[in-house]
């Protein structure tokens, strides 16, 4: 049901830090600005690779989901991966009828590449906070 790897979201307690890191150390020149997702409570901000990219998130606001991940870990670190589906009802409904836990409401929510997302629980996914995204029409 899943396809290819889209990106892999990294918690921040600082974009701009995070940021240097890729850029300076790391030598990565193809990086977005950031930008605010009040709705999902988070910056985003893209580092563009080759063949995937790093989605450097950081907390927007006193409610951020963000804020219990830092928490437990201050320097930030993954906090998630994510898989292109063509359907998005589909692989939610195949991964429910397998047991696992939609977070939120279990509908789709616009995701920071314009498309409809999901989240699914890391408990049934082996421990990793489990982003499905309907393939975007463009590539990164």
């Amino acid at each position: 049901m899943i396809g290819r790897l889209n990106h892999v979201g990294v918690a921040t307690p600082s974009i701009e830090e995070s940021v240097k890191l890729y850029r300076d150390v790391m030598g990565v020149t193809d990086i977005t600005e950031k930008w605010a997702m009040p709705e999902q409570g988070v910056w985003v901000c893209f580092v563009n690779l080759p063949n995937s990219q790093i989605e450097l998130i950081e907390p927007y606001g006193e409610n951020s989901p963000i804020h219990g991940f830092l928490a437990k870990n201050p320097k930030g670190g993954q906090h998630h991966v994510c898989f292109e589906v063509d359907d998005i009802y589909a692989a939610r409904d195949f991964m429910k009828s397998k047991g696992a836990t939609i977070l939120g409401t279990g509908e789709p929510r616009m995701g920071a590449h314009g498309v409809p997302v999901l989240f699914v629980h890391p408990k049934d996914m082996g421990g990793v906070l489990v982003e499905l995204m309907v393939k975007p029409d463009h590539a990164h």
